[in-house]
Order: structure tokens, then C-alpha cells, then sequence
């Protein structure tokens, strides 16, 4: 392994989040003399991240631990332009006040990992400040020229869309230009020297690179051009092969009212044997000697090494005591065999209840199943329970009688998933 000058390059290797870089020795001394300016951009197009979002979340995170300056740039503008990078459709047209509450949203989410108080701060900007004011044919005139239609049709975000031949348009076409131009705007308004994003995002993170070199050679202003450098993590998939952050029951969502702490804690305690060492790397701030020593846990001691895992990322997202209850719960559930309060509860009224309700319904109710169909499909394939027994019929019907001593009827989709029905 290489030997590092800087903390920022030897802790992002060791704890494996470089995938490409422009150019790492020069990067590393650069960020070995002292504050470095760094950012990572992220699209208004929900009002929380998720898990797919973590690494990159977690390079601005390393960045601020080693004593640079990270900058999280919300796309007020570009999203309104739409990133074709993996996408097969043109995105949803949101409008302005929607775009302004998913930002609003992201920065509560980001707050979780990076401090944005003090002078040396984290630094939140929004790319509409800039793009929103820009000019049209000045813009194409002064910056446009230095693409070549010929090299944007190699780019991934592009070739892959014709490739498939599912349309492109024009509007979206134009996003790479603008995320180059955000950079030479960071760095002409922060010294922003760096950007940095996940794999999908090479290419227009090599244009924003080129893009200030070419600019500022325009202006005869190459020999005091400070070269900017672009770092990529690599697209995270589970040992199986699964996209990080996509399960059966929808996106890991950071934001505790789109997904609660006892889930999310839950997600990471399901992860698979062979990522549990990679995950405590790159998804907590554990010392790698503990780090060593949880990947080494083997057999059923691997659980051990899960749950530190799980508890360490709702710690981060979360908060502490947020941790420790699903924790708790988690214990009580699985291990105890008591009815956990902390499990994610659904009410329904208990006039219905009384009446009675079909198994499927409540399964679907609960949140254990995305339709009637789903909780069909999983009551028949053995995979539903009611109070810790199986249930063989759909169509059964789930009435007050099944109130346990807690007065709730405890629910579970396989071994892992579980909630709770309160009446009211």
C-alpha cells in the first residue's frame, strides 16, 4: 500500500473509499499543507438522502475529521435539469417550493454527520444562487464551447440511455455542463479545489476539472491556474450483488420520520457475513484495530460484530439514545421473546378490529407487505405470523381476540420483520 502524506488520503484508502482520482499524489500533497476545500454535490429530489447517499456522506465526514473544510452543494438548480447518470426516463418536473423543502430536508439529514457550526464549518450551498441568475446565450458562449458534442456522447450518463434507446432530452443533456460549471463556481467563490461523488459520477466530475483548465487558458490565465482534482467512491453493492440502499421494502431512507431508528438499525443487523468488516469501515468512525477485530469474529460470534455495526450507524444517523433503544428492542424481540414497545407501531381502530379483519389487510396495514397481493404471496409462502404463530390463510380473520397482554397484536413478515397493531 502506498505510504500517505496526508491523514485525508490515508484514511479514505484504509478504510476503502477511493475508487478513481484524477491525480492522487498530487491531491494527497495537497491536502498534507494544510485546509483543503472539498465538496460533494446532492440532488433536491427527495426531502431526505439514504443509504445509497452514505458513502458519499461519509467523504465529506472523513474530510471534516482530517481537517478540511467539506461543502455540501444542493442541486436547487440542477435539479430542476435532472441527472440522466442510470436513469432510463427523464426525472419528475418538481416545482420551486418543492425543490426548496427537499433541500431543507437534506441539510436536517446532513447535520447528523457533518458540524456545520464555527468558522471552520461545513458549508451548505445551493447551485441555484448561480444557475438560476445565468444568461442563456452568454452561458453557451463562454463555457458550452469548451464541450465537444463528439466527447459527451462517451460519457456513461449518455451512451448508456442511447445504448438502451430510451430517449434523452435536450434539457437533460445539458446537466454535465452545469455540474462542471458548479465546480469552477466553488472554487472561484470557496478556493473549492476538489469534488468528490460516487463512480457514476466520473465524468462530470472530469469535465468540471477540464473545464476550469480550458476557461482559464481562455483567459491566458493557465500559469496561474490551481489544478482542481476530482475522487470517486465506488458504487456500493452488498457480497450478493444487491445495489446499497434498495431493499424489498423500498430506499433506506436517513431521516427518522421516513424510516424509523429501529428499522434502520435493523437493516444494518441483516447485513450479509462477508460485508460486515467493509461496512464498519467505510459506514463508522471505529478505530481499525476494533474494526480488525469484529471482522475476524466468526461463526455465530459474527452476529456480535453485526449488532456493533447496527448500532454504531443509527448512533451516527440517529443519535445515541435513538441507538440504544433499537437496540433494546432488538434484544427484547429476538432474544427475550418479549413484546418490544419500540417496534414500529400502526394503529387502527378498534371498531374495525372488533368487526374483524382479513390477515392479508393488517399484514398490508403494518407496513409488512407494499400491497394485498404481497401479504398474500407472503402469509402462503409461510413467511407470516401473528403473536409469534404461523399463519397458513390469508383470508383468516385477525379480530380483537388476538390482543395480547400488551393489548397489541405483534406482527412478523420471516424472522426479521416485525410490528406491532395497537387499537385505538
Amino acid at each position: 500500500m502506498t505510504a500517505h502524506q496526508s491523514d485525508f488520503m490515508r484514511t479514505l484508502t484504509e478504510r476503502g473509499g477511493i475508487q478513481q482520482c484524477t491525480n492522487a499524489p498530487a491531491l494527497d500533497a495537497l491536502a498534507a499543507q494544510g485546509e483543503m476545500v472539498g465538496y460533494i454535490g446532492f440532488d433536491a429530489t427527495a426531502d431526505s438522502l439514504h443509504v445509497g447517499s452514505l458513502a458519499q456522506i461519509m467523504m465529506l465526514r472523513r474530510m471534516q475529521q482530517t481537517g478540511h473544510r467539506p461543502i455540501a452543494l444542493v442541486g436547487g438548480g440542477t435539479t430542476k435539469v435532472g441527472d440522466p447518470s442510470g436513469k432510463d426516463e427523464m426525472r419528475q418536473v418538481l416545482s420551486d417550493d418543492k425543490i426548496a423543502a427537499n433541500a431543507a430536508g437534506i441539510r436536517r439529514v446532513l447535520e447528523r454527520f457533518l458540524d456545520f457550526d464555527g468558522p471552520g464549518g461545513a458549508i451548505l450551498v445551493n447551485n441555484a444562487d448561480w444557475l438560476d441568475a445565468l444568461a442563456y446565450i452568454p452561458f453557451l458562449r463562454d463555457i458550452g464551447r469548451h464541450f465537444t458534442i463528439n466527447r459527451m456522447l462517451t460519457f456513461d450518463s449518455v451512451r448508456l440511455r442511447l445504448d438502451r434507446e430510451q430517449p434523452l432530452t435536450f434539457l437533460e443533456f445539458n446537466y454535465m455542463i452545469l455540474q462542471a460549471y458548479d465546480f469552477m463556481e466553488l472554487n472561484r467563490r470557496y478556493g473549492c479545489r476538489l469534488q468528490m461523488g460516487g463512480t457514476d459520477q466520473w465524468g462530470n466530475i472530469v469535465n468540471g476539472v477540464e473545464l476550469a483548465r480550458r476557461v482559464a487558458a481562455a483567459r491566458g490565465e493557465a500559469e496561474d491556474h490551481a489544478e482542481l482534482f476530482g475522487l470517486t467512491t465506488a458504487l456500493i453493492t452488498t457480497a450478493s450483488g444487491v445495489k446499497m440502499g434498495k431493499t424489498a421494502g423500498g430506499a433506506v431512507w436517513l431521516d427518522a420520520d421516513k424510516l424509523s431508528p429501529y428499522d434502520y438499525w435493523q437493516f444494518w443487523r441483516n447485513t450479509e457475513d462477508d460485508d460486515v468488516g467493509r461496512f464498519l469501515r467505510l459506514f463508522t468512525d471505529l478505530p481499525i484495530a476494533e474494526i480488525a477485530r469484529l471482522e475476524a469474529l466468526s461463526g455465530a460470534e459474527v452476529n456480535d460484530a453485526k449488532k456493533v455495526l447496527a448500532t454504531e450507524a443509527t448512533r451516527m444517523a440517529h443519535g445515541e439514545a435513538a441507538a440504544e433503544e433499537a437496540a433494546e428492542t432488538a434484544r427484547q424481540t429476538f432474544e427475550a421473546g418479549a413484546t418490544a414497545e419500540g417496534l414500529p407501531t400502526v394503529t387502527v381502530p378498534a371498531a374495525e378490529l372488533t368487526g374483524g379483519m382479513p390477515a392479508f389487510q393488517v399484514f398490508r396495514l403494518a407496513g409488512l407487505a407494499a400491497s394485498n397481493g404481497e401479504a398474500r404471496r407472503l402469509i402462503k409462502g409461510g413467511g407470516g405470523r401473528i403473536n409469534g404463530a404461523r399463519l397458513d390463510d390469508p383470508e383468516r380473520t385477525v379480530d380483537a381476540s388476538a390482543l395480547n397482554d400488551d393489548g397489541v397484536i405483534m406482527l412478523s413478515a420471516g424472522k426479521k420483520r416485525h410490528a406491532l397493531v395497537r387499537p385505538v
